[in-house]
């Protein structure tokens, strides 16, 4: 177990001093790649912004990265085929002063800083700042509640997102790991190849992405 951490040692200096190596051993620290990884922990600068669209779909705020809206669009289509379900956008990117002004007013309204913090991202530590993730709703019910993960859209969410290359990204049982309640309406675009091995694993894309890089040290190693 020592030598195997020394050797991740040695290969992840190897790979910050390889630039593009880098990306390849730690793709959560790449800023605009997919599984670019940001909470309370791993934070993001107020200088950040993303190149992102209008998806062409039913909602409020709409825009995400071009890769991510196309997929959302390609799941709303699916989910009105399949199950009848007329998704809604809620709330996709925001910069760093909206998710400044939404955190001020939660912290407003609860009175306190710990309180505030279940539900609502620090500045710098949302996700919805990198283009990447949207909050769901329906037509009938567009209210960020527990109560979406229960309802017809969310089990169908759960259930199909990584089919589109999203996630649910705050699941019941991840506090810890997350820092964040349960978000049942809150998905991450991460592409179809990773959200179906986080799926199918079921386990948050903090410990995916942990995972993931032992594994990809450990390849760059026997290389």
């Amino acid at each position: 177990m020592n030598f195997l951490l020394k050797a991740l040692s040695v290969a992840m200096a190897a790979a910050s001093m390889m630039g593009s190596g880098m990306k390849t051993a730690m793709p959560q620290t790449d800023a605009d790649g997919l599984l670019f990884l940001i909470n309370r922990q791993y934070m993001i600068s107020e200088e950040y912004v993303p190149s992102v669209r209008e998806a062409k779909v039913k909602g409020s705020v709409r825009s995400m990265r071009s890769d991510a809206a196309e997929a959302l669009e390609e799941m709303f289509k699916t989910a009105k085929k399949e199950a009848k379900l007329d998704m809604v956008s809620v709330s996709g990117y925001r910069s760093f002063k909206t998710q400044s002004n939404i955190y001020s007013r939660k912290l407003k309204s609860t009175g306190s800083k710990d309180k505030a913090n279940e539900y609502v991202a620090i500045p710098g530590a949302s996700e919805h700042q990198i283009g990447l993730a949207m909050d769901l709703g329906t037509t009938t019910s567009s209210g960020l509640t527990p109560a979406f993960g229960s309802s017809k859209a969310g089990k169908w969410v759960a259930a199909n997102a990584w089919r589109f290359g999203f996630i649910v990204r705050y699941q019941e049982g991840w506090e810890d790991i997350t820092g964040y309640s349960a978000e049942p309406w809150h998905v991450r675009f991460i592409g179809k190849e990773h959200a179906d091995k986080v799926f199918h694993a079921n386990v948050p894309l903090e410990t995916y992405l942990q995972d993931l890089q032992i594994s990809t040290l450990i390849d760059m190693i026997s290389e």
